[in-house]
């Protein structure tokens, strides 16, 4: 199952391992070489079963890998950038590009590819300082990523998000169908990608799935571009110099997840049967707190961490429009979704990891 690697850190760990969030992209946007797409408007395809001893072969446009649940030697790497040494020892690496249409049909081709796990976007932040990469990279990537699924009759996940929610959107809870209307380009782009992925499943048949992911919390990344990524940040400044700059208010309500338990949901809607799925886009939640809450129980471990609050209007005004809480029932009834981390739980995790990394790093 080879699986490819390319800008967004999502999928830190262990199964897709996004989205959570990815630092500054550099991406090359060039002219596009494009194979013919001979998708009918009759085509038809279906989701395949696999057993324990055959596995599918996935296609990862993200960060890591399903290495512990399908076998190291059944991955591929892939990204445009060359890869940090332990990368490139975790198992076969290969080149690809997002807008290169031709590239990914021959890798889909040459490694009998079966899932595709699209994880490559900009995020919130970053894509509105630069709305043409944003654009190319979130938009013109996916319809590649659809063409080529659709033409080989791929199992398709492409991750969602709170970004794909707007002001006039109910926002606390907010369920999986209402009014959306985003307000950035990130969002504008999932919202696009859940329109197009559906249109896809119901002319073509696609096996299209889709999970709409709260604020994801990982421990081996480095924030980089999203809204949320406060909530990763003051971990590693509690530890490392135990003082934190907030760039959101204290009061901003935000649903969060753990890395783990947004992998997991990622393994476990793929691996649903077809026909437990009552939709193509769902809601998935954990928890949900604001920076002040956050701060709080964190000091409970570090009562020395300092917090102050500088905002960042940008980002504050893209919180304000987002969901506060995630009603995700349909999640839970359908493919039996369950979240095992909540606040607790996180911080413990977190500080446990980022305190044993960084007294690594100090001894050596």
């Amino acid at each position: 199952m080879p699986v490819v690697r390319t800008v967004s850190k999502v999928v830190q760990q262990v199964l897709l391992a996004p989205a959570c969030s990815c630092g500054p992209l550099s991406l090359s946007v060039r002219s596009i070489s494009f194979s013919p797409r001979q998708v009918t408007s009759d085509a038809s395809f279906h989701s395949v079963s696999f057993s324990e001893t055959d596995h599918p072969r996935v296609l990862i446009t993200g960060e890591k890998t399903l290495q512990k649940r399908f076998g190291k030697n059944n991955v591929i790497l892939s990204d445009i950038r060359k890869p940090p040494d332990h990368v490139f020892r975790s198992g076969p690496f290969i080149y690809s590009d997002i807008l290169d249409y031709k590239n990914l049909r021959e890798i889909v081709v040459n490694n009998r590819i079966t899932w595709l796990v699209h994880y490559s976007a900009l995020l919130s932040a970053v894509g509105e300082a630069n709305v043409t990469l944003a654009r190319n990279v979130n938009i013109t990537g996916l319809h590649n990523i659809l063409d080529i699924s659709a033409e080989h009759g791929l199992r398709l996940f492409v991750p969602s998000t709170i970004g794909a929610f707007g002001p006039t959107s109910p926002r606390n809870p907010t369920p999986d169908l209402c009014i959306q209307r985003p307000r950035t380009i990130y969002g504008v782009s999932k919202v696009h990608a859940e329109l197009m992925g559906e249109y896809y499943h119901h002319r073509n048949g696609l096996d299209f799935r889709c999970l709409r992911y709260p604020g994801i919390i990982s421990a081996d990344s480095q924030p980089g571009g999203g809204t949320t990524d406060y909530a990763v940040q003051i971990f590693h400044d509690a530890v490392k110099t135990g003082k934190f700059v907030c760039n959101l208010k204290p009061d901003t309500r935000l649903p969060m997840m753990f890395i783990d338990d947004c992998l997991r949901a990622t393994l476990e809607v793929m691996e649903a049967p077809a026909e437990a799925l009552s939709m193509r886009t769902y809601n998935i939640n954990a928890m949900s707190f604001t920076p002040e809450e956050l701060a709080r129980e964190v000091q409970k471990q570090l009562p020395d961490l300092q917090v102050t609050y500088e905002i960042d209007p940008v980002r504050q005004a893209i919180a304000d429009s987002w969901p506060m809480s995630f009603e995700d029932s349909n999640a839970r009834k359908d493919w039996g979704w369950k979240h095992e981390y909540d606040l607790p739980e996180l911080i413990q995790t977190m500080l446990n990891f980022i305190g044993s990394d960084s007294r690594i790093a100090h001894a050596n």
